[in-house]
């Protein structure tokens, strides 16, 4: 006797159909996503004896928001920490996790991830072309106990695009705010140098440059550089590997349902050449679709108001489809009101904002409210810094947008967003675009009514700001206190390298937003990353990856690439647990 499979759709009506015989492929493992997390499980999973596994792409670009993204990891204890020398310990981040995170998330899971991680990397560097280095990025929170001043974020190495071959080009550009002049690309230590102008920071951009213009193939090819780095180098070797061990990609093949049969996922219907394909997947299907931040609709049910995709740095492709999907077939879900937030500015007629990572940190500027009054620390950790729009946001302290005032001095020195820095761009160069929401005024007082904020409130934040120069203390926020504000600070404003006057006119105000690179919520994983459902229960052959499943950080983001690490380790447990237990 056949038994039925239950196809859940958008509307969560069933359509009942014999099983063994309607399915138009088979595969061991059908991965449903193209990013870090969704690429590394699909490895992992041809690695220890999957024959075949398939990975499949709602667009016409592989590497999601990953590919955006700086591509940094959070792995503490990592082999390449230990083979420099570095002092750490699993222990010792859990300690930071616990301070930080606090009881948001199971101990047994922040343990799984400190432990597994140095784990995957170190499989991941001895089974694929994947090479990452550590860097001295503080954590984001280091006076925390366990909290360490560097070398457990780790930045991948950079590639040639030559490896790609056909698949350079959908490889998901990288944005132009990750990239000097539009388009020589860096890695994350090269970008702290150009930020901060640090001891030798013109001789790279020469170097930078001469590689660009004399790569002569590359330059006929396009402009886009062939150097890749950051999140175009993560997935560059991801694909790089996935082309060495036959691993197929699907592009423009967005997943539609997922199949179940007997309470267990054994598929799902991907459009393929507009037309619905059955795939059956012998071992399990791996979520790994993204977040909905792209999702007007949810965006409004689960996340503090106003809200905007608009603001949004991911990949505009993250609609919600795996938490719809997954709600169909009785997942539990937790953290839904969270963002990994992150200030951004929207250029009108861009495709998409800048998102404001580490300019904040620069001495010079303040960030206020209507009022003129500052709400945060400036310099504080990016999600620190989205998140303070929303803690005080009321009708009587509109803090949404806010905006960004900075002097002369600030605009000739410093770049801020899409704004180069005034010696290298001046006013006369800046596009009609930026004019259209940058202001500019010879006085606070002019600068103030052009944007609509409180005069006195401006002048009295600008005063304030002014008198904490003379001492290197910010006695509302503690702006340059921490490490961390300090990594990105100008280390040659003393004494306090995030704080400088603004004095000297003409002035500037921005709008900022509370933007984001991605959501939190999704569906609650195990330690396995099977799905788990609102009794408790896994769900047999259903994994979650990456910004599909719940964040094993909670509402908190203990480092840079606190986002990319665990997805790919889970990614990697969940690849091992299907190919080595009987899942379903």
């Amino acid at each position: 006797m056949m038994t039925e499979t239950r196809l859940f759709t958008g509307y969560g009506r069933g359509l009942f159909m014999p099983s063994n015989h309607n399915y138009d492929k088979e595969v061991d493992v059908l991965v449903l996503g193209s990013g870090a997390g969704a690429m590394t499980s699909a490895l992992v999973a041809r690695t220890e004896g999957a024959s075949d596994v398939l990975v499949v792409e709602k667009s016409d670009r592989y590497g999601g928001t990953s590919s955006m993204s700086g591509g940094g990891i959070w792995i503490p204890n990592s082999h390449y920490a230990r083979a420099e020398g570095v002092n750490d310990s699993a222990d010792e981040a859990l300690q930071y996790m616990k301070s930080v995170i606090g009881d948001e998330v199971s101990e047994e899971r922040m343990r799984t991830y400190v432990e597994k991680a140095p784990e995957m990397l170190e499989y991941m560097a001895n089974n694929t072309r994947l090479v990452y280095e550590t860097v001295p990025y503080s954590d984001y929170y280091p006076e925390k106990p366990g909290g360490k001043e560097g070398h457990r974020t780790h930045q991948p190495a950079p590639m040639s695009a030559r490896h790609l071959g056909k698949d350079f080009p959908a490889l998901r550009e990288q944005p132009p705010q990750v990239m000097v002049a539009g388009k020589f690309t860096m890695t994350m230590k090269e970008g702290r140098m150009f930020l901060t102008q640090a001891k030798g920071w013109m001789w790279v951009a020469i170097l930078m440059a001469l590689r660009y213009y004399l790569d002569i193939p590359g330059r006929i090819q396009g402009k886009r550089s062939r150097r890749l780095t950051m999140g175009n180098a993560l997935m560059g070797r991801l694909r790089w590997s996935m082309k060495e061990k036959g691993i197929d990609l699907w592009l423009n093949a967005p997943f539609k349902e997922l199949i179940e049969e007997d309470g267990v996922v054994t598929g799902a219907i991907i459009e393929k050449d507009g037309k619905p394909i059955k795939v059956h997947a012998k071992k399990g299907v791996i979520v790994g679709v993204g977040g909905f931040e792209h999702n007007q609709a949810m965006r409004e049910k689960y996340l503090p108001q106003p809200t905007n995709p608009e603001w949004s740095g991911s990949q505009i492709n993250n609609t919600g489809d795996g938490h719809i999907a997954g709600e169909k077939v009785g997942a539990r879900f937790e953290q839904m009101n969270h963002a990994w937030w992150a200030p951004s500015v929207k250029i009108p007629g861009w495709d998409r904002p800048f998102v404001i990572f580490a300019e904040r940190s620069l001495p010079g500027l303040v960030i206020v409210n209507k009022n003129g009054k500052r709400f945060q620390n400036e310099a504080a950790p990016y999600l620190e810094s989205g998140l303070a729009f929303y803690e005080a946001q009321s009708d009587e302290q509109p803090e949404v947008p806010g905006y960004v005032v900075f002097d002369a001095v600030f605009r000739k020195k410093f770049p801020f967003g899409p704004i180069a820095p005034g010696y290298s761009m001046p006013d006369n160069k800046l596009s009609k675009r930026v004019w259209a929401v940058l202001q500019k005024a010879d006085t606070l007082e002019e600068l103030a009514e052009k944007v609509g904020i409180d005069k006195d409130g401006l002048l009295e934040t600008v005063k304030r700001n002014n008198e904490f120069v003379k001492t290197g203390k910010d006695e509302d926020f503690h702006r340059g206190e921490s490490y961390y504000d300090r990594y990105y600070g100008d280390q040659g404003t003393k004494p306090n390298p995030c704080i400088a006057p603004i004095a000297e006119g003409p002035f500037y105000a921005l709008p900022i937003y509370p933007g984001d690179i991605g959501t939190k919520g999704g569906m609650l994983t195990d330690i396995n990353g099977q799905v788990v459902n609102n009794d408790g229960n896994v769900i047999p052959g259903l994994y979650a990856v990456g910004n599909a499943a719940s964040s094993v950080m909670g509402s908190k983001y203990p480092g840079a690439g606190a986002t990319l690490g665990p997805a790919m380790t889970f990614g990697y447990l969940a690849a091992k647990h299907m190919l080595t237990s009987d899942s379903k």
